[in-house]
């Protein structure tokens, strides 16, 4: 057998290894803290309440006066000329549009759920809800950005990314920032709504495959290469990457190479039994809606018990995505041409699952140090879009999101929007602020945790955001 320079040996089992941790080996050497691996559990800034997030991102714009913030005044007005100027992103404002969906009160808190969302009204005594969001555009991809970001430009880095940055990994079998895009279809904006931007490349996020039996492109070694030749590989890159460890004792760039190979030798072997659901009780997966094949909650239920099971491992983000782009028909929350049929689809999918997940969570215990967050980049008008329309138009003046678990107050909702719902009136939240408040809670100061970049000190929150103390328990 010909010796291979280091070059070649990389090259040849390069794809084995997959393009997720090449991103990590091409660019790992750019770490931002001096410990032996970029993967290292880190420090908090002081005593958090949360030890990771699972971020729930429904896409398309879900109306708050169709879920969950009631208007009776649209009742009372419905059809009539709101007798204002409305911004709209079509301008085609329209008449005014009552909910079609039937509001009640539930649980002990009393909480206003439309019937659109049966499984997530029982569990309103551990929501925390902020009725009074505001987004700083009315345009898909920008306002996912924001989202996810707090930029409208893409390019900056992910909620998640920030995350791993200031905690890295609990578990040095995954990394800190798992993505489980809808398998449907990608997000506006794509992969870069995960994007470590500017942090080092071992931030980014990594997205499942979670359709797929293969969850992460190339990371099984091919069936056509024997497995005693696979470790004869492996055994000879160890070798030389402890010989120019040796030779270069203080080259921590070297140290995170060989560390994000490990890893992904680790991952070979975790994400397998991670995905296998074969473990799970009958109830479990029917509580989830997993066992519907041909159902419309099946590949969403998977992903939200995916969820579950990446957070018990240790996984300090997790996101996952309801709805995608565009299509026709649409496969997102984007109401346009016709609310009842677009949202009780939508819905279908999201309801369960979700409601599940937050059960699952409190259950296991998870939830007594796990952040639930789910939002959606905007709200919908409470006026129709067109004169005949059935459909609302998109709307960054007021919507709703909510959260669950660990240090923030169940039961309990901040905020308001107008009579109608158009204008968050009373305690106005943006995205800045959501961001700074879940950092507080993971045990970390959103004005302090920054990377210099092109001589400007980055953060997550920009120059803006305030902690929301009226929703912290």
């Amino acid at each position: 057998m010909n010796p291979l320079s280091r070059r070649d040996f990389l090259a040849n089992t390069g794809a084995g290894i997959g393009g997720l941790a090449l991103s990590w080996l091409l660019h790992s050497d750019a770490l931002a803290s001096g410990a032996t691996s970029p993967y290292a559990a880190r420090l908090p800034m002081f005593r958090p309440k949360v030890r990771r997030v699972i971020h729930i991102c429904a896409l398309g714009g879900v109306s708050h006066v169709d879920t969950f913030d009631h208007k009776p005044e649209l009742e009372r007005r419905h059809g009539m000329d709101s007798g204002r100027k409305f911004d709209t992103f079509f301008s085609q404002p329209g008449t005014l549009l009552k909910s079609p969906f039937a509001f009640k009160r539930h649980g002990s808190s009393g909480r206003w759920v439309s019937d659109l969302l049966p499984h997530l009204a029982t569990r309103v005594d551990d929501l925390t809800f902020i009725h009074s969001m505001r987004s700083r555009s009315s345009n898909h991809t920008p306002a996912t950005f924001l989202m996810n970001s707090g930029f409208t430009f893409n390019g900056f880095p992910s909620m998640g990314a920030w995350i791993s940055y200031g905690l890295g990994s609990e578990n040095q079998n995954f990394p800190a920032y798992v993505v489980l895009p809808d398998p449907r279809q990608l997000p506006a904006g794509g992969s870069i709504n995960w994007t470590n931007g500017f942090l080092p490349a071992v931030h980014q996020g990594v997205a499942f495959r979670s359709d797929a039996t293969d969850p992460i492109p190339d990371l099984s070694t091919p069936a056509s290469i024997p497995a005693e030749r696979r470790r004869a590989s492996l055994r000879l890159l160890e070798t030389i990457n402890g010989t120019d460890a040796a030779a270069h004792p203080g080259d921590s760039a070297l140290a995170a190479r060989i560390r994000a190979y490990e890893l992904a030798a680790q991952m070979q072997l975790s994400v397998p039994e991670l995905v296998d659901l074969k473990g799970e009780t009958a109830a479990t997966r029917e509580r989830y809606g997993l066992d519907h094949p041909n159902g419309p909650t099946a590949a969403f239920a998977r992903n939200c018990l995916l969820a579950r099971r990446l957070s018990e491992r240790g996984v300090r983000c997790v996101q996952v995505f309801n709805g995608g782009q565009f299509g026709s028909p649409r496969i997102n929350w984007d109401g346009h041409e016709d609310i009842v049929e677009n949202h009780r689809k939508q819905a279908l999918v999201m309801d369960q699952p979700v409601a599940a997940l937050l059960g699952d969570l409190k259950e296991r215990g998870l939830l007594d140090d796990t952040l639930l967050l789910w939002t959606t980049e905007f709200g919908r008008t409470p006026i129709t879009q067109g004169i005949n329309g059935r459909g609302r138009d998109h709307h960054q003046h007021g919507f709703t999101i909510w959260m669950a678990g660990a240090g923030v107050k169940p039961g309990f909702a901040l905020g308001a929007t107008d009579e109608i719902g158009y204008d968050a009136v009373e305690h106005p939240v943006e995205f800045y602020d959501v961001h700074a408040t879940l950092l507080r809670l993971m045990g970390m100061d959103h004005a302090k945790l920054t990377f210099r970049h092109n001589g400007v000190d980055r953060r997550l929150t920009d120059v803006h955001g305030e902690v929301i103390e009226g929703i912290l328990s």
